[in-house]
């Protein structure tokens, strides 16, 4: 665990460099300019170090670690397609809907809001499937998929699921100081957004146990959340600022995960520990969901 999260945190923070120090972010090397503006310099300057990151850590630790057994466990849980529709249901409709609840609990939202336009609804799954494909198929194979079923199998799935949420959002951390956090960003907005990575990974903890450990549903829900706050919550509640957003999705994701918490009496899905025998790997342990 800590090879992998060293090298998940010094491979992304090391390519993010150039992007950090660009005129997209400290300007200290202001000739640095990624084309297409600050969309195109996000997914030029930041998508090559989340993809070396979580999930070049993932593969290395764990082909060095446990050889081509431990690879065909890791690669298992990326293809775990399988699970009720209901969960697909739930990701695609309810998730959006819980997100875009929670700000009601912020006055200055009130007499605000308004509906988004059929073309932003139109672009919601299109943009859906580029969140998949750049920012989930990144971070989930390392974070969901090598992290926490270690995790929870040491520390269980409340100190294990915490302890990772700690750690995926503070590797965010340098891209605060870039176009990515947004401008004029107040000094605390990281330390909110850190305390809101807990919560999620619990409620995300709680769908990983239950489906299965599905990591691409873990991918959807995570693409799905990042659909609704850059195209959905502009159009819904267009007074809002990024400090707001970053209070919303701690709103919702802390009742969420307190009523998990309370409904699974702590176990957020978990149940029992077996092991899984594979011919000529050592053995292996994961979690039996019901």
């Amino acid at each position: 665990m800590l090879s992998f999260f060293t090298l998940a945190f010094g491979l992304s923070w090391f390519c993010w460099v150039p992007y950090i120090l660009s005129a997209h972010g400290l300007g200290l090397e202001p000739d640095i300019r990624f084309p297409g503006g600050e969309v195109g310099g996000q997914l030029i300057g930041v998508l090559p170090g989340a993809y070396l990151g979580p999930l070049g850590a993932a593969f290395i630790v764990t082909a060095l670690a446990e050889g081509r057994a431990g690879l065909r466990h890791w690669a298992h849980r990326l293809t775990h397609w399988r699970v009720g529709w209901r969960w697909f249901f739930a990701v695609l409709l309810i998730v959006p809907i819980a997100i875009l609840l929670a700000p009601l609990a912020l006055p200055k939202t009130w007499g605000t809001i308004t509906m988004p336009s059929l073309i932003i609804l139109a672009a919601y799954v299109p943009v859906l499937i580029g969140q998949i494909i750049t920012t989930a198929a990144a971070e989930e194979p390392g974070w969901r998929d090598f992290a926490l079923p270690r995790l929870q199998e040491r520390f269980g799935p409340i100190l294990g699921t915490t302890i990772l949420g700690v750690l995926w959002g503070a590797w965010h951390l340098p891209l605060f100081l870039t176009e990515w956090g947004g401008p004029d960003k107040p000094w605390w907005l990281p330390i909110i957004f850190i305390a809101g990575c807990v919560p999620l990974s619990l409620v995300m903890t709680w769908v990983f146990n239950r489906t299965g450990q599905s990591v691409p549903l873990i991918m959807l829900l995570h693409a799905g959340i990042n659909s609704t706050y850059s195209l959905i919550w502009p159009e819904v509640f267009p007074t809002l600022e990024s400090a707001d957003t970053m209070w919303g999705q701690l709103i919702a994701a802390t009742v969420a995960a307190i009523i998990l918490i309370i409904a699974t009496r702590g176990r957020l899905g978990l149940q029992t520990t077996r092991s899984v025998e594979d011919p000529g790997s050592p053995r292996y342990e994961s979690a039996r969901v019901a």
